[in-house]
């Protein structure tokens, strides 16, 4: 068993870690024990949790689930003068802080980190030996383009981009995105779903997925996004896996996005 699932979350048991009190959504519980368990039926050996902001600045799932399972790296959320020092963190099996910049009102949810923030923090990063992840959409990147290349540390882009399928793979925040990950300036996780719903089925999102490939196979990296939040009914990350897998093709460079790709960035 080996490969990386790169994206997921975890919630509760919330008698040992209640969510923060001002939130934008209440999940189900999504313990420790379920991820492991998801892993295993995966065939997946390591995983990264990220913190979800329903949590805000409170940590402690997180940090107790890096110390439980040493297969398991972290990424934390970080808001200037809200966390404390960066540096350890690393030897704990964190390897990242993720902030938000997306379109539209109301498109970063309350404890989110903002790239404002990211802006301010990317030196302390840097000393750290931290990357960013920066949750975005495909009409922000356009304008964002400008600061991401200018940024000291590591990118990493979840979701891929958040593409806009009616804007096909033509549209300009698409090939900014491919124009950052042709340049080696970032890294993209392949988590196509959130991006397709309501298709009858995930194939739109195909030719997306092929130019990543053609664009930089060596900056890529695959997430579940476990739990699947705020969706009934939840995909089966198996299946989205598997989608991965034959879009993917090719056996060597399935390794490189499930293994290699993965081991270089959170190893």
């Amino acid at each position: 068993m080996s490969g990386w699932d790169c994206h997921a979350h975890l919630f509760g048991p919330y008698e040992r870690f209640p969510l923060a009190a001002e939130r934008s959504y209440t999940p189900p519980e999504a313990p420790l024990s379920q991820y492991l368990a998801l892993l295993a039926r995966l065939g997946l050996s390591h995983g990264v949790l990220v913190h979800p902001s329903a949590y805000a600045d409170d940590h402690a799932l997180l940090f107790d689930a890096l110390a439980a399972a040493d297969h398991l790296r972290g990424v934390i959320v970080a808001r200037p003068g809200r966390f404390g020092t960066l540096q350890g963190l690393h030897a704990r099996g964190v390897r990242g802080a993720r902030f938000s910049q997306r379109s539209g009102a109301g498109g970063n949810f309350a404890g989110s980190a903002t790239l404002a923030d990211l802006q301010q923090l990317a030196p302390a990063l840097a000393d750290a030996g931290l990357h960013a992840e920066l949750w975005t959409d495909s009409p922000a990147l356009p304008d964002l383009l400008p600061a991401l290349q200018a940024l000291p540390v590591p990118l990493v882009i979840d979701h891929m981009g958040g593409f806009n399928l009616a804007a096909g793979v033509d549209g300009a925040g698409f090939r900014a995105l491919l124009s950052l990950l042709d340049g080696g300036r970032v890294w993209v996780k392949l988590c196509a779903y959130r991006n397709l719903l309501g298709q009858p089925d995930f194939e739109a999102g195909r030719p997306f997925h092929a130019l990543l490939l053609q664009a930089n196979p060596e900056r890529l990296v695959w997430g579940s996004d476990w739990p699947h939040l705020r969706l009934e009914p939840a995909p089966d990350a198996a299946a989205l896996l598997a989608t991965c897998k034959r879009w993917t093709g090719d056996a060597g460079m399935v390794e490189r996005i499930l293994v290699t790709n993965p081991g270089l960035l959170y190893g």
